[in-house]
């Protein structure tokens, strides 16, 4: 498994520190990153996911705990729309360029805006998919939310 991928890239790229940790991904997992946690030994709430949805039919991509579940109407209102909607697999890989189960925030195949579980950035570290199945990142979520220009906010239930 390389670790290095285009998510490590963009970090490094930016003088983030960071460091990578890998894991056996269960690809039969109900929950990919409850299953992350529990095969790094860190408690869910510390391990974010990386889900791409849409805004009033435009992409974006919220992180939040993986733990929890995202509040569709408070994903919409963090990024100044009505509504919000899970984007399709299909959709999230070719937008991303990367394989559900791997979608890491950093070094996607296009930008677009991202927010972030304000609740997260209290903790010292968290970990992020680092772009390939089985491979996080462990990083300050400041310095992650300032990298993705990430707007904070409450966004699970």
């Amino acid at each position: 498994m390389s670790k290095a991928t285009r998510g490590t890239q963009m970090l490094a790229k930016a003088g983030v520190a960071f460091t990578v940790h890998a894991y056996d991904y269960d690809p039969g997992a109900d929950r990919v990153g409850l299953q992350a946690a529990e095969a790094l030994g860190v408690p869910p709430g510390q391990v974010l996911k990386t889900l791409m949805a849409l805004v009033d039919g435009k992409p974006v991509c919220a992180i939040v705990p993986s733990d929890r579940e995202v509040a569709m109407k408070k994903l919409a209102a963090a990024l100044g729309g009505k509504s919000a909607e899970m984007m399709k697999p299909a959709d999230a890989e070719r937008i991303t360029g990367y394989k559900v189960g791997g979608v890491s925030p950093f070094g996607q195949m296009r930008k677009v805006p991202v927010a972030i579980e304000e609740g997260a950035l209290g903790h010292d570290a968290v970990f992020l998919n680092a772009g390939q199945r089985g491979l996080q990142v462990r990083i300050d979520p400041r310095d992650a939310a300032a990298l993705l220009e990430a707007r904070a906010a409450t966004l699970v239930a």
